[in-house]
């Protein structure tokens, strides 16, 4: 098997608006090939979109808007984390030798239908995500004792963060008390506790290790890959203070790139909720289990002497345009282990880590990143 790499990447702003989702989606193809000169659109063997809209023929279209005309060309939708594995699809088409270079697409309208799970009859009427965020957020605090208080913490860090982030969707400080005083959701999910839907795009452009250079001189390796899918509807999710995808998925990235959670420098989790977080630096392994919303205090300010988490504002502070989010994760991831996150730089990182959800964590994709 061949080894792959990123070799460049490009985003939109995330925001709300009238663009229509091929026109977000070209916005980010257009940035990847601004920011990878020697890249041209004869070069590319496969086209990958992922996205939960209704939209047929989506990567056909965005090829030709492009220019390219690719061996392979196809959409990829799984919920939440449709990123992640379009990502690993490109990862196999070129690692098996069918492609060289691929482009993955994540893109998303505010409006999408992936808002709701409306498929899912076990939830009864209970059809919105955060719905079950509440119910872990119950599970946990029953269990580990952990409060409103740490969980608001992961929204302020996170908000914080995306003050940091050109791209990010919100661009303002929150308190804890703001957290506190948030509109109800579901008890107790409060609405700064939510990620929001908003409209956004990210692309990735992924390389065999046999033309890598001819594009950087700085490649990023995909190291380890992990995904599992435990079931789908929420009858069958047996267990509220842990999610048995991350650590199913976890536990194979890890092996597959010979590190432990503690080689980890900087993080990507799917911080839907602010309780994802929490469950996620358990789940993960940077932390054991129950500790934490401990580890959310220290976190904040960087105390916690391992991982930092979701540098770019997570879900929470950059916005969650379903379809781009775990593309847009892998650029972060990216961009720190190539020490061009601007403000939000973490020094020397070596190992990063993409964590990318779906519906109640009944599926879950881990990528390890490496120089």
């Amino acid at each position: 098997m061949q080894r792959v790499a990123v070799a460049g990447y490009g985003l939109t702003k995330f925001r709300k608006s009238n663009d229509s989702l091929y026109t977000i989606a070209a916005e980010s193809m257009h940035d990847l090939f601004n920011n990878v000169k020697s890249l041209s659109q004869h070069d590319i063997d496969a086209v990958l979109v992922s996205t939960c809209d209704n939209a047929q023929y989506t990567a056909s279209i965005l090829s030709e808007m492009s220019g390219i005309r690719p061996k392979v060309a196809h959409r990829i939708e799984n919920m939440c984390n449709s990123g992640t594995n379009a990502i690993i699809s490109a990862y196999s088409y070129i690692a098996s030798g069918l492609c060289d270079i691929a482009i993955v697409v994540g893109v998303e309208k505010a409006d999408s239908p992936s808002a709701k799970l409306e498929w899912d009859l076990t939830r009864g009427s209970f059809k919105h995500p955060a719905h079950w965020a509440a119910m872990f957020s119950k599970a946990h605090m029953r269990e580990y004792h952990t409060t409103e208080e740490q969980m608001a913490l992961v929204s302020v860090k996170n908000h914080r963060n995306a003050t940091m982030n050109p791209a990010a969707y919100f661009q303002k400080e929150v308190s804890v008390d703001d957290v506190l005083k948030s509109k109800p959701i579901v008890k107790p999910v409060k609405l700064y506790d939510c990620s929001a839907p908003c409209d956004g795009a990210a692309s990735l452009l992924l390389v065999s290790e046999e033309k890598i250079y001819e594009f950087t001189k700085e490649p990023v390796w995909m190291t380890g890959i992990g995904q599992r899918s435990v079931c789908a509807s929420f009858s069958n999710v047996k267990e509220l203070t842990r999610m048995d995808s991350t650590i199913l998925a976890a536990r194979d990235a890890y092996a597959m790139a010979k590190i432990e959670p503690k080689m980890i420098d900087v993080a990507e989790v799917h911080d839907a909720f602010t309780i994802c977080e929490i469950l996620a630096y358990e789940d993960l392994g940077f932390v054991e289990k129950g500790r934490g919303g401990r580890f959310a205090e220290s976190a904040l300010e960087n105390e916690n002497g391992s991982v930092n988490v979701n540098t770019r504002g997570g879900l929470i502070g950059t916005g969650h345009p379903v379809g781009a989010t775990g593309v847009a994760q892998a650029v972060e991831i990216a961009m720190q282990l190539q020490n061009r996150a601007g403000k939000r730089q973490v020094k020397n990182c070596k190992n990063g880590l993409v964590h990318n959800l779906s519906a109640a964590a009944t599926s879950a994709t881990v990528i390890t990143m490496g120089v």
